[in-house]
């Protein structure tokens, strides 16, 4: 019986997607549930199991495009498995290249081979032009450099250095695509301003060296940094209902829960899974859902289900060594804030210089919906939950805070 495959949906308005990489080749076995190929959408990275064992013809090639339920293989269900596993194919030889027997130089070669000497007149001219007199064919005898010959050479644009200077184009991934499409529909269809501020991190820093390893034995993931920095937004959103809210249409759409989006740097390029109701979540419950998905985004797993929606996004450009950028919005969200590396710097405390750990952080919004006022004081409520955590995110109880 001869099986076609076709291929499934995955997730709504998705209608085509592309053969991104085949894991098995025309004439294999496959067992069934065995991971064939990978395939992209413009939305995530998803494998293609085989609907049951068979030997398999491919009727895709590597960066077609094909429609949602179309046939991109078949898979022969009355085939024996080969005993033993794949028997190994048999690899072509090459033929051995002929010798040729050696060319005798022409004209124009005899003479390249020559035009290293040049005369004391012309070495000058060309040193002055920044040239090699092995750059140039001389007229002389034996092609030999005259000065005239140095005075007519033109020296190339640049500086010439002799090394490769070759290209190469690949095709850019369906997933690469949209995330460019996107990146410039924010660009054009937004109001996009940035505002900046600092944050000493030193609070932070103190309650991660004192419970990290603590918080990690009980609880099996680290004491990181996204987790305050989600819980000190969840609170800035519910402060300022704006920045979680959305332009549709003629209308503005808030929400009341706080679906917060991390951009993360995956195989395939950058991939934007959601924390649901971060607002329910614990500090534990926040590094777990964080680990989980960056996991899945690493191995390829990561759904379209669990990177669509979101009402706000964190990216973190500081694990990348970035001091200070401005983050594009995630469209059709209004509001995403960067964080950065942190550096320590000389700041003044009561009147004196101390040297302090220190992140800038940037809140990229839409200023059609969030004013200048809701902006500045969103993150100024960001950087005094982070500057204070103990008091304000985990109302002065550290150890019920982290559940130890």
């Amino acid at each position: 019986m001869i099986l076609e495959m076709k291929v499934p949906s995955p997730g709504e308005s998705i209608t085509e997607v592309e053969i991104a990489t085949w894991l098995v080749e025309d004439g294999d076995y496959v067992e069934k549930d065995q991971a064939i190929a990978e395939v992209d959408s413009d939305k995530a990275t998803l494998e293609l199991p085989a609907e049951a064992s068979g030997t398999i013809t491919l009727k895709a090639e590597e960066g077609d495009a094909v429609e949602v339920g179309a046939v991109v293989c078949l898979i022969d269900t009355s085939a024996a498995k080969p005993e033993g596993g794949d028997a190994p194919k048999e690899e072509k030889k090459a033929d051995a290249p002929k010798a040729e027997a050696p060319k005798a130089p022409t004209a124009t070669e005899t003479k390249t081979y020559a035009t290293g000497s040049a005369s004391p007149a012309a070495k000058k001219i060309l040193a002055e032009k920044g040239m090699d007199a092995n750059s140039i064919s001389g007229t002389g005898k034996d092609g030999r450099v005259t000065k005239e010959d140095a005075v007519n050479a033109v020296p190339s644009m640049g500086t010439p250095t002799g090394g490769n200077r070759g290209t190469s184009r690949s095709k850019m991934s369906m997933l690469r695509r949209k995330v460019a499409e996107r990146l410039v529909e924010a660009k054009n269809t937004t109001a996009m301003l940035t505002t900046f501020n600092e944050v000493d991190m030193s609070p932070i820093f103190a309650l991660r060296k004192e419970y990290k390893e603590t918080f990690k034995g009980k609880h099996g993931v680290s004491l990181g940094f996204m987790s305050f920095f989600t819980l000190a937004i969840v609170r800035a959103l519910k402060m300022y209902p704006a920045v979680n809210s959305m332009i549709d249409g003629k209308e503005m759409l808030s929400y009341d829960f706080c679906d917060i989006s991390i951009a993360v740097s995956g195989p395939k390029g950058l991939m934007v899974p959601v924390i649901r109701n971060a607002e329910n979540l614990s500090f534990r419950g926040v590094e777990s859902e964080v680990k989980r998905l960056a996991l899945r985004a690493r191995d390829g797993q990561i759904t379209v289900d669990e990177m669509t929606g979101g009402t706000f996004t964190i990216t973190n450009g500081g694990v990348f060594g970035s001091m200070l950028s401005t983050p594009i919005i995630n469209p059709p969200q209004s509001g995403i804030l960067g964080m950065h590396n942190i550096v320590e710097r000389p700041v003044a405390i009561d009147g004196k210089v101390e040297i302090r750990p220190i992140m800038y952080v940037a809140l990229s919004y839409d200023h059609r919906i969030i004013d200048g006022k809701e902006s500045v004081g969103f993150l100024v409520a960001v950087k005094e939950a982070l500057e204070n955590p103990v008091e304000i995110l985990m109302a002065n109880d550290v150890k019920k805070a982290l559940e130890l």
